[in-house]
């Protein structure tokens, strides 16, 4: 599609998932075993046909950078590209003052490219889409905007930029992250929230931009500042992700903002579900990452141990010996020794676990060795003394942790 232009917005800190992202930003934090969070919307413009990508990067993107480069490095095909983008302080001595400010520090890479449309997609919600369906609703309204959005619970909308829209879909309202949300009419448990995916004609985003830039009572953001000035001059659309539909998929209409140790928690749990909310297996819709050269998972049981897997989702490079895993993702290079119990837990990678553990509920992240014995996820008020333990009870051990020994 040579006239779209994705431009994807890599720079997150991710406070609310530390420690998981004290030496990593958030689109790199590792997710499913096998991918990182970055990864979701890259396959989706990929498998949509949309291979002109900027990747904007800034906090702590090195992860970042070295999973571009071995996994989404694109050579030999005329006018494709993945390229990251550092913040390089092109308008000023500053980093980037908000989303939309991020996009304005890159016009000249933009116009360079002489994109008719700009997709401007954040990078750490896991789903599908296929934003080709999305353009099409975009042409066929003659919308200036189109923004994406899902419904979700009135009780949790307080957390996103809440939509307002007319019954031909145009947005007549917008309000980020209200107090009061408002529902949508006739169905008081639900509102209608953006999702942070957004499709500009390119003239209206250079004029926005720069108008933006020049105002000084801005916060230089898409949802604060440029959304609600533009919609109630402009035509502005909203596309219903319920209507994007992903050949022989069976998890239609998910999506979820794991931006908190619970959140990431629970999209990890879905994988492993009795039945998965969401499914990384379509072979019309391939996930693609960086696989490092490993060896399939090894089990093995002992004299004494049988080694059991129940719903879980083990990597490559892998070695379970007479263990029990239950509903768990283990990511990479994993050794789990005998007699050790793993339940209901997230292994980042590169995690040895001794023999004996008992751990219940957790996130371990990469590099962390845990001696013999070592019970983690049974006591709150225990762990809590050595860990971040989240509000939804999630025990979080850091990278590069030395468990007991």
């Amino acid at each position: 599609m040579a006239g779209v232009l994705a431009m994807i917005l890599a720079g997150g800190e991710g406070t609310r998932l530390q420690p998981l992202t004290v030496t990593r930003s958030k689109p790199s934090v590792p997710f499913g075993g096998s991918y990182r969070l970055i990864d979701f919307v890259l396959n989706n413009f990929v498998n949509s046909d949309i291979i002109r990508i900027f990747v904007l990067t800034q906090f702590k993107s090195q992860s970042l950078y070295m999973h571009l480069k071995k996994g989404w490095t694109v050579n030999g095909i005329p006018g494709c590209f993945i390229d990251p983008i550092p913040a390089q302080m092109r308008m000023g001595k500053r980093w980037y003052d908000g989303t939309a400010d991020a996009i304005y520090q890159n016009l000249s890479f933009i116009e360079h490219s002489s994109p008719d449309q700009v997709c401007i997609f954040g990078s750490d919600h896991v789903y599908k889409m296929d934003i080709r369906q999305m353009l099409q609703y975009h042409h066929a309204k003659k919308a200036v905007l189109t923004v994406s959005a899902i419904r979700v619970p009135i009780t949790k909308a307080k957390t996103f930029g809440v939509i307002e829209i007319n019954e031909d879909g145009r947005m007549i309202g917008f309000e980020e992250k209200p107090a009061n949300p408002k529902c949508i009419p006739g169905d008081p448990d639900f509102a209608l929230v953006s999702m942070g995916n957004y499709i500009f004609e390119a003239n209206t985003l250079y004029e926005e931009l720069r108008a933006d830039s020049e105002s000084i009572d801005s916060s230089h953001d898409f949802a604060r500042d440029i959304i609600p000035n533009l919609y109630p001059k402009e035509p502005v659309y909203v596309y219903d992700f319920m209507n994007n539909i992903i050949e022989n998929d069976i998890t239609h209409g998910y999506w979820r903002d794991v931006g908190n140790l619970d959140a990431y928690w629970q999209a990890n749990m879905d994988l492993v579900a009795e039945n998965p909310l969401f499914c990384l297996n379509n072979s019309s819709w391939p996930l693609h990452t960086h696989y490092p050269p490993l060896p399939p998972a090894f089990f093995q049981d002992t004299e004494d141990f049988k080694t059991v897997t129940s719903h879980s989702m083990i990597s490559a490079g892998s070695v379970i010996t007479g263990a029990k895993i239950e509903r768990s993702v283990l990511g990479f290079n994993c050794n789990v020794d005998t007699g050790a119990h793993i339940k209901e837990t997230v292994l980042l990678g590169d995690v040895k676990i001794g023999k004996n553990c008992h751990i219940h509920k957790a996130i371990i992240d990469k590099h962390v060795e845990i001696a013999p014995g070592v019970v983690i996820g049974e006591n709150f008020e225990h762990d809590r003394n050595f860990f971040t333990v989240s509000e939804g009870g999630v025990v979080v051990v850091p990278k590069g942790a030395k468990i007991g020994f």
